[in-house]
């Protein structure tokens, strides 16, 4: 008898099946909508790291088959991934990469002269390594990403909704994403596993700070300081930086390096300025002056005494 693997006992997975969608995560994005409501009014969105396509299928659906045949023509749904996917109705789909500002281009293209999007979705992820910091790391930049296109192509008062994975600076992310829409909410759509760290934002009404200008930063590979600098606007120059807050370029605080930094210098010892008044091990370094250690046993001789 087969093994039977966990996602086959679970219920989305097989409803997913039983429905026809591409993969489970389409319940996610329905699921946010049965809360935020975010398809209300909706005629043109964009999908950003679509493939394999569960999240355009939803649109496809919702914002596009669910209208008269007379009333399709201007509903506008773009899905933006490196990969193809396979054709889905009312989908126009754009091969790009979401930071560059080619692909923000082409997307305000298909749209028309001063049209933008009403709704940005983004459900990509990197592939998990299992060490947590370093995958939120990773999915943060990526969030960063798909919000540097979608200040491109997102119109006023517009929805950004994009998968996070939750950590000890979710509470920072809330606070950044706060500078670019009035209601920014972290929600967990129950078709999102619990063992899972993953969650997603729904960011609502876009308002950007006035006299920000859009860029697109690969935070990963750009000097993020020197683009931000690149125009007129104090506005950029106040933002990216924060919205960044630090790289893999520095020193790991969690591994150990050699002091020896420069190649061309000895290192030298150098004792601390300030050292503790009264530290904690102070009664642990008085006790071992009296303690000796031989062939791995403990002979304390202050003990000794006191038999």
């Amino acid at each position: 008898m087969g093994k039977t693997s966990k996602d086959k006992r679970d219920i989305y997975y097989r409803l997913a099946k039983e429905e026809g969608w591409r993969a489970r995560s389409a319940f996610k994005l329905i699921h946010i909508d049965e809360v935020f409501h975010i398809f209300d009014g909706v005629t043109r969105a964009v999908d950003l790291c679509a493939a394999p396509g569960s999240w355009s299928q939803v649109l496809s659906k919702r914002l596009y088959e669910s209208r008269d045949p007379k009333d399709r023509e201007e509903v506008k749904i773009i899905a933006v991934d490196l990969q193809s996917m396979g054709p889905l109705p009312g989908i126009i789909q754009l091969q790009g990469d979401i930071t560059k500002l080619s692909t923000a281009e082409a997307i305000i293209g298909h749209f028309g002269e001063q049209q933008k999007a009403q709704l940005v979705i983004c459900d990509g992820a990197p592939d998990v390594t299992g060490l947590h910091d370093i995958d939120e790391y990773i999915q943060s930049q990526l969030l960063l990403a798909a919000l540097n296109i979608t200040t491109h192509v997102l119109t006023l008062g517009g929805t950004f909704v994009a998968k996070i994975f939750r950590g000890k600076d979710t509470s920072l992310l809330y606070s950044q994403l706060r500078i670019f829409f009035e209601r920014v909410t972290i929600a967990k759509p129950p078709s999102s596993r619990n063992s899972s760290i993953e969650a997603f934002v729904v960011c609502q009404d876009y308002r950007p700070p006035e006299g920000y200008i859009p860029q697109l930063i690969n935070p990963m590979l750009d000097d993020v300081r020197q683009i931000a600098c690149q125009t007129d606007s104090p506005v950029n120059r106040a933002i990216v930086p924060f919205l960044v807050c630090g790289d893999l370029r520095e020193f790991d605080s969690d591994m150990s390096y050699s002091l020896n930094i420069d190649p061309e210098k000895d290192y030298e010892y150098r004792d601390v300025v300030q050292k503790p008044l009264a530290p904690a091990y102070s009664e642990v370094l008085e006790r071992m002056k009296t303690t000796s250690l031989k062939h791995g046993s403990i002979k304390v001789e202050a003990d000794k005494k006191k038999d």
